[in-house]
């Protein structure tokens, strides 16, 4: 069975065997135009033809506590493997519609009902058309498979929400950033802000409208972290080396937090390309310490979610400073399972204690032992290491 290809994303445009499909037909429900299921829930907005967009409600065509087929944060902590999640993916259906952005509609309307759940909802569906068999791939979201078009949704069961979600909904004064600190301050998942928010259900009345799921992912990441930065700034620097670990899926995370000012840099190389492609392939992107004024494009979402973890650990021990994320994409992460697995291993990352080293020089050297990419790959990219000894030489240079 031949790995996924990154051109042709399971659109058989390659004619070859693809791994995706074959797990996406095996599993995919029998339906008919009218289902019942239990929501996870999740939700799903589309970014192509803005601001005329598919959007829609991502469901299992049966009745069980769907939140694992849809979190990233279940996921991680009951470590499912990737054959696991594909499996979750493939069993659900994407009703979805075309509608405006800023558009109001029943369908619309239904799809915000079911986003503001905290617990799965049975609702039935009536599709127009039978699901296809297709996927919808993106390095920020997990697989969507089986889109139907929607005729009618109907909701059968009572809606459970937090106190903060729904009072934050129904304040049409609070701008989208307040609300969406709001929610994180009082320990709301992620996966349920970036929920809410892509629903368009946060900020003010006449601001409000639907946010690509994949925008609304990054955003949410963003914010959070910025706010967080802010006090972060203002934090002495922590008087060590520090090194931190964790993996999931073919994912290999190093982290290095240095005795400096705050700074941020990623560094994404795959061992065999990006999903089979090639040697290796090489992404990344940093920021110094007033941080970025454009997007990501390199890493993409994975840089926000990673820059999140760092500065929740950062304001837990009221330190700053310079950051270095080294992500190894080996050959068992085949199949994009979205950029909240990433949130996760990194915060997990944190949880651990950290490796203690008093020279940069010792702390490389212990993160090349446990790379299985050659390390160069990582260090000739860094540009916080070149700026790091160009300040020595600088201070040295004085003291002479």
């Amino acid at each position: 069975m031949e790995e996924l290809c990154i051109k042709c994303k399971g659109r058989g445009f390659c004619k070859k065997p693809c791994k995706l499909l074959h797990i996406l037909k095996k599993f995919q429900p029998k339906l008919s135009l009218e289902f019942s299921g239990s929501s996870p829930p999740e939700i799903f907005v589309g970014r192509y033809n803005y601001p005329y967009i598919f959007s829609g409600i991502i469901t299992p065509a049966e009745h069980i506590d769907s939140r694992s087929f849809s979190m990233p944060e279940i996921w991680y902590k009951e470590k499912k493997n990737i054959l696991e999640i594909l499996n979750y993916r493939s069993r659900m259906v994407y009703s979805r519609f075309l509608t405006n952005v800023k558009g109001r509609e029943k369908l619309k309307e239904k799809m915000q009902e079911l986003a503001i759940a905290s617990f799965p909802v049975d609702a039935t569906f009536k599709l127009k058309k039978k699901p296809k068999i297709k996927i919808e791939l993106d390095k920020n979201v997990p697989m969507i498979g089986n889109p139907a078009p929607v005729e009618k949704i109907v909701i059968e069961s009572n809606i459970k929400t937090y106190k903060k979600v729904e009072y934050l909904i129904n304040d049409k004064d609070v701008k989208a950033e307040e609300a969406l600190m709001e929610l994180y301050s009082s320990k709301i998942p992620v996966s349920h802000i970036i929920r809410l928010l892509s629903a368009g259900l946060l900020g003010l009345k006449f601001q409000r409208k639907l946010v690509p799921t994949r925008w609304a992912v990054t955003a949410t990441d963003n914010i959070i972290s910025e706010k967080l930065l802010e006090k972060i700034r203002h934090y002495k620097k922590i008087d060590h080396y520090e090194v931190f670990r964790a993996d999931y899926l073919g994912n290999y995370y190093k982290i290095l937090l240095m005795p400096y000012c705050w700074s941020f840099e990623v560094i994404e190389v795959s061992e065999r390309g990006y999903f089979g492609l090639g040697n290796f392939w090489v992404w990344h992107d940093y920021e110094f310490f007033y941080g970025r004024k454009n997007y990501a494009k390199n890493v993409g979402g994975a840089y926000y979610a990673n820059r999140l973890a760092v500065a929740e650990y950062l304001e837990k021990i009221k330190k700053q400073a310079s950051c270095i994320i080294l992500r190894e994409i080996r050959g068992e992460y085949w199949a994009p399972c979205g950029v909240g697995i990433l949130r996760e291993c990194c915060r997990d990352a944190f949880r651990k204690k950290p490796e203690i080293f008093y020279n940069l020089e010792e702390a490389i050297e212990e993160i090349a032992r446990r790379t299985k990419i050659p390390i160069q790959l990582f260090l000739e990219r860094s540009k916080l290491l070149r700026e790091i000894k160009e300040q020595k030489n600088f201070h040295n240079f004085f003291r002479n």
